[in-house]
């Protein structure tokens, strides 16, 4: 069996944009707690993963998604570990939990529709506003200052490509450079983060169409149940134990044969029962209204009032104060990166949860009643 070893020295994933006096929690730790302490890892507990359900405190937001893909990460490292490989543990978890800071509200329904309010063609792309947002927006514009083996593993995180095998590119990716989903991260601990996102929402997304009645236990193919099992603790805990054996056999990271035909099976049933649904369908197009709507009206505003703060704080209205004071926190950024107006809006737009984007839209849409005395 072949030793995993990354095509750069260690020190090269530890690479910052800014200096960081190195302290007790070690560079990847150090990186777990600042995507865990920032604001806009918080807000992940108010944005959909597939099912919009705010009410139901036992369907998956993104934030459960993405600790279940950290560990899912860190697991198959330390699974690896056992047959004298270093696979950096904590920087896999790293990952796991930085790769969707970058995500809309409602779930895919919203990158989607910031795609094609921007002209589509990857104009939005989840992955690369999670790089965005961890090295530039976060922290009121200062970022997170993340090592380079974190920020590249988040930015190609692509879980959605049917991959049976990954193994790092041999040239360092530019990450300002990247503009699709296409390019491969420079560790293993990031093609293994990859593979842990597929196996992270496959069986948990089986799960919430459980319970929002979309599917049943027997929908689902009676092979693929043999296979990979029809809960999501069997699913995660089947998939990771094929990973670390597969590449005792083959020394490549992915699936077997025989998994990855069941593993391909599974999705395209999760696209066809679950993602395709047409009460998913419905939703994609109420999301698609309000992201729009959204869009438009905050066009308008900072065409109107630009940088000037005080118009923004005279509105009746909480969405202008808000936004202003969103400005105001990012002005020093956007004066230096020059961003224009649909960049800026976009950046806000894809920060809101679920609850702000509604209710943003209600403040826009349904007039405030007159108090008589």
């Amino acid at each position: 069996m072949k030793i995993m070893n990354n095509p750069f020295p260690k020190e090269f994933y530890k690479k910052r944009s800014k200096a960081w006096l190195p302290d007790v929690r070690g560079d990847f730790f150090r990186d777990q707690t600042a995507i865990i302490h920032s604001t806009v890892f918080r807000r992940l507990k108010n944005k959909t993963q597939v099912f919009f359900a705010p009410e139901n405190d036992h369907i998956c937001t993104r934030i459960e998604h993405v600790l279940h893909v950290a560990t899912i990460a860190a697991s198959i490292c330390k699974g690896l570990n056992q047959y004298s490989h270093e696979l950096d543990v904590e920087m896999a978890y790293a990952i796991g939990l930085g790769h969707d800071l970058g995500h809309t509200p409602f779930g895919h329904a919203g990158e989607k529709a910031l795609n094609k309010i921007l002209g589509g063609n990857n104009a939005f792309v989840h992955e690369i506003n999670s790089y965005r947002q961890a090295e530039y927006l976060a922290n009121k514009g200062n970022g997170l200052n993340l090592s380079y083996g974190v920020k590249d593993g988040i930015i190609c995180h692509n879980g959605e490509k049917d991959e049976q095998y990954l193994e790092p590119t041999k040239t360092p990716n530019i990450l300002d450079e990247i503009k699709n989903r296409k390019v491969v991260a420079t560790s293993y601990e990031g093609c293994i983060m990859r593979f842990a996102d597929k196996i992270a929402y496959l069986g948990r997304d089986i799960e919430d169409a459980f319970a929002a009645g979309f599917i049943s236990e027997k929908d689902i193919p009676q092979d693929v149940k043999q296979a990979l099992g029809n809960r999501n603790g069997q699913i995660i805990n089947n998939l990771i134990i094929d990973i670390i054996e597969n590449y005792k056999e083959t020394d490549k990271i992915g699936f077997s044969d025989r998994t990855y035909e069941f593993v391909t099976k599974l999705k395209h049933f999760n696209y066809e029962y679950i993602y395709k649904h047409e009460k998913l369908q419905k939703y994609d197009m109420f999301c698609d209204s309000i992201i729009k709507s959204l869009f438009d009206y905050l066009m308008n505003l900072i065409n109107k009032y630009a940088y000037d703060f005080h118009k923004y704080s005279l509105s009746e209205i909480e969405l202008d104060l808000n936004f202003g004071n969103y400005l105001k926190d990012m002005f020093e950024f956007y004066d230096k990166s020059k961003d224009d107006n649909v960049q800026i809006v976009t950046d806000y737009i894809a920060g809101m949860t679920d609850v702000f984007a509604l209710e943003s839209i209600k403040q826009i849409t349904i007039p405030k009643p007159i108090h008589f005395t």
